[in-house]
């Protein structure tokens, strides 16, 4: 199995969000006051990224456009945060801490193994599409290390044979959401 690195998706195709999200968005917006709005930038980045998978400059534009501000404040925020996928990713986005504290008990060998495990280095997808392999500067969970964080779930003291039962839970889809 052959990992591949995404490609970018080309920056003039226009995008539209699903009537469940742009209710969201509105709804999100509406919660704030009458030239606030940008403060619903994040939370509605999120919704993007849910729906689409990552957030392409199209879908950037797309929010400044909803939010009536520039583009460049929507592509800060979103380059700003990593917690924001800016190129495709795997159903599974595995991102592991790899500061101090992580590091210090293992992170480091731990990316190694998932790395070997899935045949794809750190910032590429498997070639099934199903995992991407990150990682995070601290994710706060310093005395838990190494940490591993996954669709917004957090797995503590890992180790390589965690990691491995942890691939084919999510392999089976055992923490999809229904």
């Amino acid at each position: 199995m052959k990992a591949h690195q995404p490609v970018s998706q080309a920056s003039n195709e226009p995008v539209e969000f699903s009537e469940a999200t742009m209710t969201k968005i509105k709804e999100l917006i509406s919660s704030y006051p009458e030239g606030k709005h940008k403060s619903a930038l994040i939370r509605i980045l999120h919704l993007v990224q849910s729906e689409k998978g990552w957030v392409s400059v199209p879908s950037m534009d797309k929010v400044a456009e909803i939010l009536n501000i520039q583009p460049i404040e929507v592509y800060e925020v979103a380059t700003f945060y990593t917690m924001f996928h800016l190129e495709p990713v795997g159903k599974y986005v595995f991102e592991v801490c790899r500061t101090g504290p992580c590091m210090l008990v293992g992170s480091d060998d731990l990316i190694d193994h998932i790395g070997k495990k899935l045949n794809i280095q750190v910032g590429e997808t498997t070639s099934d599409g199903m995992f991407t392999l990150k990682t995070a500067e601290c994710l706060g969970g310093c005395g838990y290390g190494p940490l591993l964080q996954c669709k917004y779930k957090f797995h503590e003291h890992l180790s390589k044979e965690r990691v491995d039962e942890l691939i084919e839970e999510y392999r089976s889809g055992k923490y999809d959401q229904n």
